[in-house]
């Protein structure tokens, strides 16, 4: 079940990190200009922006098992089409399709983790969702630079995604449906008989029957009981991500403008040194807890994209260092936003929560996606890396005043209105 569970995730970063090997390519052939390929880079952001809040919301009205199928028989459809897009509109819409897709996987997947995961070992199960992302982007880099080298068409270098889509569709047959929605749902016999089933922890199995049945609406995320959880999960995954998805996806590009030579070498490099930060908070989440985790190394990081953006003429090592340190402590705190939205919302809750909090936090990944190339062009990279340096900021005081410690505690708990 845990490998079916990260599988979506290795998937969302696979399809978001291979867009950055083929860009130039892919540029040249429809002769994109940087709108056009901000956008094209964007386009899966903003349909996780779309499909994320809709599958939270089916999520938590129809259960979690039939949009965990629907989200990735939607996937391998919009993947497939990749392989016959001839202009840039088509190659946008159905970069959107896959958004919207794996928007839904976001919404159903941290929430399905949650309620089957021992309190014991939550964190570290849920953040291993995000080691996958973090491989898939990597994988991915890798794969789409060195196929691109060899002379392979962009458009099967983008629809190799579907291969991996369709293998997971196929592995989710027969799944259970979530024992805590089963209870919310009225369906007590059959959440008890799933739960003792697939729960290892007698604890976590007694836990399902503490369950406050409540019928759920997106109106309780900005409730007096939850607005604070939903303000905190949403900005703080808003303020991780944007810078992240900008720099790293267009590395080449950004290295090359500090007189790096970029390649595969600074791209792989980015990714390989965040992947190694989330291994290590996988490590620690729940020996040290969430917030040692979440609040140091976003004050870290805003410092040192203050740096990179204030010190024009710094070294191109002094810089690559920078970057990299950037890239390692921010995939540290982006690993806990695969955690904190399945444990401070309730059950009722925790898909349109989810899928809320994902959905706002594509914005500020899309945008940062989106604008990075056309900002780089216009305004230089000193003021662009400072901007970034912005949106670290507010997330480091919002994480300062907000970010909760749930190490430990049963969902029953850790849900923000108890």
């Amino acid at each position: 079940m845990i490998i079916v569970l990260t599988g979506g995730m290795f998937l969302d970063g696979y399809i978001l990190g291979i867009v950055g090997p083929v860009s130039g390519t892919m540029a040249a052939d429809m002769q994109l200009n940087a709108f056009w390929e901000g956008l094209v880079a964007a386009g899966a952001l903003f349909g996780i922006l779309i499909g994320s809040p809709l599958g939270g919301w089916a999520a938590d009205k129809y259960g979690r098992k039939p949009l965990f199928m629907i989200d990735m028989a939607l996937f391998v459809i919009a993947s497939g089409l990749q392989f016959f897009v001839d202009s840039p509109v088509h190659l946008v819409i159905v970069r959107l399709l896959m958004g919207v897709a794996i928007g839904a996987e976001y919404s159903v997947g941290w929430p399905l983790m949650s309620e089957f995961a021992p309190a014991r070992l939550r964190g570290r199960l849920m953040a291993m969702t995000l080691v996958a992302w973090y491989a898939g982007f990597m994988i991915a880099f890798l794969v789409g630079y060195l196929l691109n080298a060899a002379g392979l068409d962009w458009h099967l270098i983008l629809g190799s995604s579907t291969v991996l889509a369709l293998a997971l569709f196929l592995a989710r047959l027969g799944l259970p449906e979530s024992p805590r929605w089963l209870w919310q749902a009225g369906r007590q016999d059959e959440a008890r008989r799933t739960a003792y089933r697939y729960m290892e922890s007698a604890e976590d199995t007694a836990d399902v029957e503490h369950e406050e049945v409540h019928k759920g609406s997106f109106g309780m995320l900005f409730s007096r009981e939850y607005w604070r959880a939903t303000l905190f999960v949403s900005m703080f995954w808003f303020c991780a991500v944007g810078p992240y998805f900008a720099i790293a996806t267009f590395a080449d590009s950004v290295l090359q403008k500090y007189g790096l030579s970029g390649g595969l070498a600074g791209g792989v490099g980015l990714s390989a040194v965040a992947l190694a930060g989330v291994v290590i908070t996988v490590l620690l989440i729940d020996k040290l807890g969430r917030r040692v985790l979440t609040v140091p190394p976003q004050w870290l990081c805003t410092a040192v994209l203050v740096v990179i953006g204030l010190w024009a003429g710094a070294p191109p090592l002094v810089v690559l260092i920078l970057f990299l340190t950037f890239s390692f402590f921010n995939a540290m705190y982006t690993t806990l936003t695969g955690v904190y939205p399945g444990e401070v919302f309730p059950t009722e809750i925790r898909g349109i929560g989810t899928g809320f909090a994902a959905a706002v936090s594509r914005v500020g990944a899309g945008l940062g996606t989106f604008l990075l190339p056309v900002s780089m062009e216009n305004l230089g990279t000193g003021p662009t890396m400072l901007m970034a340096a912005g949106v670290a900021l507010f997330g480091a005081a919002l994480s300062q005043w907000l970010a909760p410690e749930t190490r430990g505690k049963c969902l029953s708990e850790t849900a923000a209105g108890h």
